[in-house]
């Protein structure tokens, strides 16, 4: 499996680069998702978190953009303030997100809750991963109605990061996406070599 800073090539800077990386990045894990068994998509590893849970939980954070998104970019400003600097590059924005974790911060209200085993493993895993898509496909689609100038000009509140301009936001999604993605394959590395 290619590494995730390789799939993704330069860094996003423009709206159209950001919704080509939230794309291509879909497509990867997508593709990443699909070599586990429905049994190994369900099983936590350990106490961490299992394959499905981590989409639910990626599910969950796109979902959270996409509804401050689906306002217009002026009431965004209104309701969360607007941009007090300039949008930070993508590579700043993941240097803070890790340092953030490193600090001890998790995912809080927006870890994926509890369920029991489902009836029909095989359709409540295509449930999840047609729900992530969709809720993706949505953020892509609203994002491309914010000009370049909006993206950087309003505000969204992060949990973990404070207000972030909106291309950080989206910067933050597009990393997010492949953070997850690398902490399962960084679990499964572990567990081949415990066998």
């Amino acid at each position: 499996m290619l590494a995730w800073s390789m799939l993704l090539g330069a860094p996003p800077r423009s709206g159209a680069d950001i919704r080509a990386a939230l794309e291509e990045v879909h497509q990867g894990s997508v593709a990443y998702w699909a070599t586990f068994s429905d049994a190994e998509f369900f099983t936590p590893f350990g106490l961490a978190w299992a394959p499905a849970m981590h989409v639910r939980h990626l599910s969950k954070s796109i979902r959270a953009v996409h509804q401050g998104l689906r306002l217009p970019p002026f009431l965004v400003r209104w309701v969360f303030g607007r941009a007090g600097a300039a949008s930070r590059d993508y590579d700043s924005v993941v240097t803070v997100y890790r340092a953030r974790l490193a600090q001890g911060a998790s995912a809080g209200r927006f870890a994926p809750s509890a369920k029991p085993p489902a009836a029909d493993p095989a359709a409540e895993r295509a449930r999840i991963m047609r729900v992530h898509a969709s809720t993706l496909q949505a953020l892509i689609a609203r994002s491309a109605q914010w000009s370049e100038s909006d993206l950087d000009a309003a505000t969204l509140p992060h949990p973990l990061l404070g207000p972030l301009t909106v291309r950080e936001m989206l910067f933050f999604t597009v990393y997010h996406n492949t953070h997850h993605v690398a902490n399962v394959q960084r679990l499964v590395a572990g567990r081949k070599q415990d066998h």
